[in-house]
């Protein structure tokens, strides 16, 4: 979606400011296309494989299923995918899996405010407008013909998701949160009066950022948790001394 263009290259700006990510990095896009393409190459990056179930990338990938080694890459971005894999969890951790310092994802997040656009029918549940823009013969679930449930994100779900996966190491969280409205989704659905309820939207996403509908968070490795030796190998003497053994 083009609306996305912009919150992903302040995004990727803002990680490239705090030295989280660098232009040389060896960068996998997953299920990418031409907006990450022109994101990477507006930032100057040197680096970037986009890999896709389609023609769209360089190479042909499923997100829930990577061929890839693990650290094959120094970082893996997705943006706007995750929600049509089978397993959205899946997906995100086979991203963590081949990426050897981070991930970035770019998401809905699920809000009060969210749950009240969709009880309006303003966005949907299940993405009926992406299968219907693509003449009913892909779009949906796995790039498929079924319109995908639409999963959306909270912080806290990713944190859980991230330390299930690997409760060995420790990780720095780094969160993203803009209200944009999906114009192009709203006037394809026939709901493009909603486009003047912009302005109160933001002024109220600007107090309550929680509530922002676009969302994106980077995930990076900071070594291992204080009470392991090694990725396989806990230190009995630290988990002793915090048990007050």
């Amino acid at each position: 979606m083009t609306e996305r263009l912009g919150f992903y290259e302040r995004v990727l700006s803002s990680l490239l400011e705090q030295g989280l990510l660098a232009r040389d990095a060896r960068v996998l896009v997953v299920a990418g296309g031409e907006v990450d393409r022109e994101a990477f190459a507006a930032l100057g990056f040197t680096d970037v494989t986009v890999t896709n179930l389609s023609e769209a990338g360089d190479e042909r990938q499923d997100a829930e299923a990577l061929t890839y080694p693990d650290d094959s890459f120094d970082v893996a971005v997705i943006s706007a995918a995750l929600h049509h894999c089978a397993s959205p969890h899946r997906a995100l951790l086979e991203l963590y899996r081949v990426a050897r310092r981070g991930l970035v994802a770019f998401e809905a997040r699920d809000s009060a405010l969210m749950r009240l656009a969709l009880r309006l029918h303003v966005v949907d549940e299940y993405e009926l407008t992406a299968v219907a823009d693509n003449g009913f013969a892909s779009g949906g679930v796995r790039n498929t013909a079924v319109p995908n449930y639409v999963y959306r994100w909270t912080e806290r779900e990713v944190e859980k998701t991230i330390a299930s996966a690997a409760p060995q190491r420790r990780h720095r969280f780094v969160w993203f949160r803009e209200l944009e409205l999906p114009v192009s989704v709203l006037e394809l659905s026939g709901k493009g009066r909603w486009r003047l309820a912009a302005q109160p939207l933001k002024l109220l996403t600007k107090m309550l950022p929680k509530q922002a509908n676009l969302f994106a968070f980077a995930v990076f490795r900071e070594g291992l948790q204080p009470w392991m030796r090694d990725e396989e190998t806990p230190d009995a003497a630290q988990i002793r001394r915090r048990l007050g053994q």
